[in-house]
């Protein structure tokens, strides 16, 4: 069943949103050469405990960390520990904030220092591929309508959506209904309308779509170990243009 949300759990989403995309932003600012994914996900965690919220994935089934930083060819659930960044490398940082009895939930990929042309246009084409898929994040239109547009995009410019996992609804669940896939026919799944609340993550992957899980049971990787970007916001399906609720400048 999918969760319409009233005014009253909208202005308590609101706030779980601000929370975790200034997380976000704070994580993606630490992106350099010489940093630990470790001490990212210390600083994630105490800004988001300051304000008096919790990290929505820290015990999240098992999962030791408050965000997820997958790097280079880690599409998505790297378990942040001592790996040191380094110049050139991708960084996707996806964060989670419960607040006040809802969640909100983001993801980026920033650059570490001076990266590769190609690595540049991997990132831009899956953030644009979120915002080509939100032009039918509106009401009357249908889940597969915001997948099949991330799709077109991503391939037209050459990169691959990952099939394995898929974008999702938020609210005083993490993960609710319904399922936002990045690749499909349009027209299908449920009809949009106003009070939903939905997670849209294209993960894009350089070569292959294909991933795989490592033994930790988290880290997921690209198949032929080439490159993935990753890009998430918690979106409000509204009366008119959708409204994103994990919007900060520049992100």
């Amino acid at each position: 069943m999918i969760a319409i949300k009233n005014e009253r759990e909208l202005s308590r989403m609101r706030q779980a949103c601000k929370i975790t995309a200034a997380a976000r932003a704070l994580a993606g600012a630490m992106v350099k050469p010489g940093i630990t994914t470790k001490q990212i996900d210390q600083a994630v965690h105490d800004y988001i405990v300051s304000q008096g919220a919790r990290p929505s994935f820290l015990n999240y089934n098992g999962y030791p960390a408050s965000a997820c930083i997958s790097v280079n060819g880690t599409v998505i659930h790297g378990i942040p520990g001592d790996y040191v960044l380094k110049d050139g490398d991708i960084v996707s940082i996806d964060v989670g904030a419960h607040y006040l009895g809802f969640h909100g939930d983001c993801a980026a990929t920033f650059p570490c220092g001076t990266v590769s042309a190609e690595a540049e246009r991997l990132i831009n084409v899956t953030k644009q591929s979120f915002f080509e898929g939100i032009r039918f994040a509106t009401r009357g239109h249908r889940v597969s309508d915001i997948s099949h547009a991330i799709q077109t995009y991503v391939e037209s410019n050459g990169y691959s959506v990952v099939r394995s996992f898929v974008g999702h609804g938020v609210g005083a669940q993490l993960h609710e209904e319904p399922e936002v896939p990045n690749f499909g026919a349009p027209g299908r799944g449920p009809r949009l309308i106003p009070g939903m609340t939905l997670a849209i993550e294209p993960m894009v992957n350089e070569g292959v779509h294909d991933v795989r899980v490592l033994k930790d049971g988290w880290t997921t990787v690209t198949a032929d170990g080439k490159l993935s970007a990753h890009y998430e916001n918690t979106v409000l399906i509204t009366d008119g243009e959708p409204e994103i609720l994990t919007v900060t400048e520049g992100l």
